[in-house]
């Protein structure tokens, strides 16, 4: 039985604390939060986990295994490395770190302990993202051409990171997982403030990979509707993931465009293919238990979690490139 602590109880916390004590081999003992009246409301969901309001009673807590921390990302690696420190396996938040150098810390910390870091990615294990990975590894959709993403709401604002740290770590995540080889070549970002507080609301990242391949995200706190919509398109297939859409969350189409003759640049002959839609069947299990499962299997099987420090230190990576694209005027930073 694998015992954890959760450092944080706020709006994602209380997920986290479910799918951990709902595993048959995991139990919280204790919840950490500074707030009272979040610990009042542990204590009203979740009978037998102790309520604390400093980090170190769980950190330096030696029965403790494994330690979710559910905080804003600059609190991350300072109880992170305690955690590892204090020989516990730690499961963070999204985005992994607040810089790179961090990540890499983190990283080498954990393999010199001999201890699991996964990156609470959870649309990795959505149905939908599964289904689309099945479908660029099956070869279905064929040579991968681009991946357009719109992730825009009506709030939540943060107080410490931007738009594009808030929202799209989802997206480069799951570019990550569908492609593993590819490797970003360039970015540019463009984004704007407009509250005063020094921090993009609304923002545009584009990002070059190799083989030709680029990815766009459109990231808003300001939309009147909530959209999560993400086109991928291959030389074979065509697919839209609209993760707003109750029942047809993956639609495959059977369009294209081919190129007939390149024989002469000037005389392209080019078609285009527009068949069949089809919506394959997407499984609807909760993407957090499946997750919750493999930090398990990571921590007693030794497995490596898809989700791991590395996966998430190149999210951070690309982040920390935004930014200096940013104030840069959305000049092109090269990796």
């Amino acid at each position: 039985m694998i015992k954890a602590g959760v450092i944080g109880y706020g709006y994602w916390g209380p997920n986290i604390v479910r799918n951990f004590n709902n595993h048959p081999e995991i139990e919280v003992i204790k919840v950490c939060d500074k707030s009272p009246d979040r610990l009042t409301a542990l204590a009203g969901a979740f009978k037998g986990i102790e309520g604390v309001t400093a980090a170190d009673e769980i950190l330096k807590d030696s029965s403790i295994d494994a330690v979710a921390i559910v905080t804003p990302v600059f609190a991350h690696f300072p109880l992170a490395k305690k955690a590892l420190e204090n020989g516990k396996h730690v499961f963070l938040e999204k985005p992994f770190t607040a810089t790179s150098d961090q990540a890499k810390e983190l990283i080498d910390l954990a393999a010199q302990k001999g201890l699991v870091i996964m990156v609470d990615h959870t649309f990795l294990f959505t149905g939908a993202v599964r289904k689309m990975k099945e479908l660029v590894e099956n070869g279905t959709m064929g040579d991968l051409y681009y991946y357009d993403s719109m992730r825009v709401n009506l709030g939540l604002f943060q107080h410490d990171v931007n738009v594009i740290w808030d929202l799209v770590p989802h997206d480069i995540s799951i570019m990550q997982y569908l492609v593993p080889d590819l490797k970003p070549i360039s970015l540019n970002a463009t984004g704007s403030s407009h509250f005063g507080r020094g921090l993009e609301d609304v923002a545009y990242l584009t990002v070059q990979y190799e083989n030709n391949f680029i990815a766009h995200f459109n990231a808003n706190w300001m939309s009147p509707v909530k959209i999560r919509q993400t086109l991928l398109a291959g030389s074979n297939k065509m697919l839209v993931w609209d993760d707003v859409e109750p029942d047809y969350k993956l639609k495959v189409y059977d369009k294209g465009v081919e190129v007939n003759d390149k024989s002469d640049i000037y005389n392209l002959l080019i078609s285009y293919r527009s068949g069949d839609m089809q919506s394959p069947k997407v499984a609807a299990l909760e993407a957090l238990k499946l997750e919750t499962e493999h930090f398990y299997d990571a921590i007693t099987k030794g497995i490596k979690p898809i989700n791991g420090g590395e996966e998430g230190l190149k999210v951070v990576e690309i982040l920390e490139a935004s930014d200096q694209s940013i104030k840069n005027g959305g000049s092109e930073v090269k990796f």
